[in-house]
């Protein structure tokens, strides 16, 4: 019988890329052209055995310049003559000439430069480190931004402050310290809170670095009597997020427009042996959501006069299992994505890329998924095929090229549309301006959109696919900026970022006058770690709302102790999680849930009629339920419906999942795994429990 792995054991598994390969430690695997034409030279010259750098630590302000000194020495300490690319752990932050070595301090922080000289005969690089320290401007004002003037007896407000520096930044390392000329007034609290104690006025004062300001406070008697509370429901699921609304109510029951509410709950677990269910989250407006099972009391408070509600939780009970349909094994180089349609031919296909081995994209006849056969393969001079697409109708392929033989990279299209009867010709290539390397692609209604050196996006119309041509780009204009990837879907294309986070442009469609010859930006989301790497756009069929999910890259050192292997590529412990922004607002867009594996990080993702099918590295496959409103962490709410590791003992790395990629494809759920190759699996009901 085929192999069923349960979606519910939870077992322990076995960055960033090439526009990033500067910005972390991680990526050191990946490396420019610039460091690929040294190791190329390298045999003609001496060998390096350390390198020297001039300051060793070094202190830079905001806005200033220095210049790193780096010396080459053999193994008896005597100067060779080799190239050196410097290189930075924050290009945002702390920019560096790449071959000259001179710093420019842009943002405050602890930073490290290196400085890396390529082996010799295939040999390691050598590097050295220079710890580079940008201090924080003074401050220059303080402001309140959340304290009224006029305020009521008994209530709390968390004061909000904000710190500007001199150079025109905000302070976020520093919080300000609070005080009130009287306290029988308003009364800080050791947590910086502010509590309306007694009747009258008082100053409050907010210092930082020696700069004060004031904020006068007049605290007048609190007018409720009663508290009202509505449930939006009294009887829900884990994940279900339930709206609460508190009105104050003053002696003649009339609403008190200005009263402030705070809303807080306790919990009760269903299983009393298992001691307090204090898990979920309500926010400040009343809405709550459960992560656990139980029996929630919702308390609503204005001042001292409160009120509450009690609802009942239940599980969410949509666990399924997990069942392998078929296999398309690849076992002697690395998988990178997938992509599965149905061809003109009326048969079904997926094609496969490949990573870092030799420029392979292999095709697969899936029209019997239990039976997949290898039906062709088309060789480009590249090392990594890295992203494949294939257009609406299933007659054109495009797949990215990365690391050519003669550094034009581009991309390749391909005739699908009758694998079995024509092989995939090559109809043309296309590498105009996109010589620096191409990750990522995407086809829509006739165009490419292709990623060009990680910069930007271009557009190229494929009307005829045997002549493209460019008609648009798309760029931002921030300091460094960098992107990883696009998906275009009902005239809208999202990239991510990086550190610019999700950017939502019209290509044609999405109502703000755009086209793929004039792309007009209108939305952008950004969030602090910078690992921006994949999104979607997604319209809850269940509740109309609109959300980007944006999932994160990164490979931290501290998941990764041994460091990176430079001739096997980065290790496969991997952080970061899916975060979900509502864009209802396109001006105001907020980020309202997220899920996050703890073991694991995110690659790509689909997600269809409410469904979440996330590759999360190396732990395998999930799929997470979306419907609904989101609210909180999702992973802990029981909205993962499965999960699978796609381990395979004669795989490239055996027994070492690392999935690429997800696409749900005429009821089956298709991966690519990096280590395996390609899996279609199907999920089952788990047996016994009731739906």
């Amino acid at each position: 019988m085929p192999y069923q792995q349960p979606a519910l054991v939870r077992a322990p598994g076995a960055r960033t890329p090439a526009v990033r390969a500067l910005a972390a430690v991680a990526a050191l695997a990946l490396i420019s052209p610039a460091i690929r034409a040294q190791e190329a030279a390298a045999p003609q010259e001496p060998a390096a055995a350390r390198v020297v750098l001039e300051p060793a630590r070094l202190t830079l302000p905001i806005g200033q310049t220095a210049t790193i000194k780096a010396t080459v020495q053999d193994a008896d300490g005597r100067p060779v003559q080799r190239p050196v690319i410097f290189f930075s752990s924050s290009r945002r932050s702390a920019s560096v000439g790449a071959t000259t070595g001179v710093v420019e301090a842009l943002a405050p922080g602890s930073f490290t430069i290196t400085a890396r000289v390529a082996g010799v005969n295939g040999g390691p690089p050598v590097e050295a480190r220079l710890e580079l320290t940008i201090p924080h401007p003074p401050v220059a004002a303080l402001t309140f931004l959340n304290v009224p003037a006029r305020v009521y007896q008994h209530t709390v407000i968390r004061p909000d402050v904000r710190i500007d520096d001199r150079s025109g930044g905000v302070r976020t390392d520093i919080t300000a310290t609070l005080t009130s000329s009287d306290p029988a007034v308003v009364q800080v609290t050791p947590l910086g809170l502010l509590r309306m104690v007694g009747t009258g006025t008082a100053t409050l004062t907010a210092s930082a670095e020696g700069v004060t300001a004031p904020r006068a406070v007049t605290v007048a008697a609190n007018p409720t009597t009663a508290v009202r509370l509505n449930a939006g429901a009294t009887a829900v699921r884990t994940g279900d997020v339930v709206p609460f609304t508190a009105t104050a109510l003053d002696a003649r029951g009339q609403p008190i427009a200005d009263m402030p509410i705070e809303y807080t709950f306790r919990a009760r677990t269903v299983d009393h042996a298992l001691g307090s269910a204090s898990s979920g989250l309500i926010t400040p407006d009343g809405r709550f959501v459960a992560d656990l099972p139980g029996e929630y009391t919702i308390v609503a408070s204005a001042g001292d006069i409160m009120t509450s509600a009690t609802i009942a939780v239940s599980p969410r009970n949509i666990q399924k299992m997990v069942e392998v349909v078929g296999r398309g094994r690849v076992a002697d180089r690395k998988t990178s994505d997938l992509w599965v349609w149905t061809a003109p031919n009326g048969r079904d296909y997926a094609v496969t890329g490949t990573w870092g081995a030799d420029g392979h994209a292999l095709f697969w006849d899936v029209t019997d998924p239990a039976h997949i056969v290898q039906a062709a393969s088309v060789r480009v001079d590249a090392r990594t095929v890295n992203d494949v697409k294939v257009s609406e109708d299933g007659a054109i392929c495009v797949i990215s090229r990365e690391g050519a033989s003669n550094r034009r990279n581009g991309l390749v299209i391909l005739d699908c549309s009758d694998i079995e009867n024509k092989g995939v010709p090559i109809l043309s290539r296309f590498d105009d301006e996109l010589t620096g390397g191409v990750h990522n692609v995407f086809i829509y209604q006739q165009h490419i959109y292709a990623l060009s050196a990680g910069q930007r996006y271009d557009v190229i119309n494929i009307e005829d696919p045997k002549n493209p041509r460019r008609v648009g780009r798309f760029e931002l204009d921030t300091p460094d900026h960098s992107i990883h990837d696009v998906w275009v879907m009902d005239g809208l294309a999202v990239s991510s970022n990086w550190d610019d986070g999700v950017v939502l442009v019209d290509v044609g469609g999405a109502g703000h006058g755009g086209s793929p010859t004039n792309p007009v930006k209108i939305g952008q989301y950004a969030y602090p770690s910078g690992w921006n790497h994949a999104a979607w756009p997604f319209r809850s069929k269940s509740t109309g709302k609109f959300y980007v999910v944006a999932g994160d890259e990164n490979f931290p050192i501290e998941r990764n102790p041994q460091g990176i292997d430079r001739f096997k590529g980065p290790a496969v412990n991997a952080a970061g999680w899916i975060h979900i922004i509502e864009f209802d607002d396109l001006q105001q867009p907020r980020e309202v849930a997220r899920y996050e594996v703890p073991e694991g990080g995110t690659h790509n993702f689909w997600i269809e009629d409410d469904i979440l099918y996330v590759a999360y590295y190396n732990q395998g496959l999930r799929v997470v339920d979306l419907s609904g409103e989101l609210l909180g962490n999702l992973y802990t709410q029981g909205r993962e419906i499965a999960y699978f590791l796609p381990d395979d003992p004669e795989g490239f790395k055996a027994n070492a999942a690392r999935t690429w990629g997800a696409m749900p494809f005429k009821g089956l759920i298709w991966l690519a795994d990096n280590n395996s190759g390609l899996w279609a699996v199907r999920l089952k009901d788990v047996p016994g429990r009731e739906r």
